[in-house]
């Protein structure tokens, strides 16, 4: 009864395997070229400040509209495969659903594009 789980297993101990392996040999065989620039701080595009801020700062909101872009177009694309895939046995209802998915997307893309998220200055 408990074969049938045996590749499952086999498979994360052999992720498993291969991720502490990664961890461990990656000091042992990469680069050590080290400099200033790859030392410093990377605050997702802002000059480091060399004094931290009291209370974090403020973050432009165009990284947020970014993120929101990103999430908004990547989770749309997960929904979509499986719809393509059984298209043909959903019928009706799931035409509907979907077009009601996609005018939703639509609508968010709008706002999106109304913001200035999808221009890049």
């Amino acid at each position: 009864m408990l074969d049938a789980y045996l590749p499952l297993v086999l498979l994360f101990v052999l992720a498993a395997g291969f991720a502490v392996f990664s961890v461990a040999a990656a000091p042992l065989i990469g680069p050590r070229r080290f400099n200033r620039a790859k030392l410093d701080s990377y605050e997702c595009g802002i000059e480091p400040s060399p004094q931290p801020v009291v209370g974090g700062g403020r973050i432009p909101v165009a990284y947020y509209l970014t993120a929101m872009l990103f999430i908004l177009f990547d989770i749309e694309l997960v929904f979509m495969y499986p719809y393509a895939v059984i298209a043909d046995s959903v019928g009706v209802f799931g035409f509907v659903a979907i077009t009601l998915y996609i005018a939703t997307i639509a609508f968010a893309y709008a706002y999106e594009w109304r913001r200035g998220g999808l221009e890049w200055s």
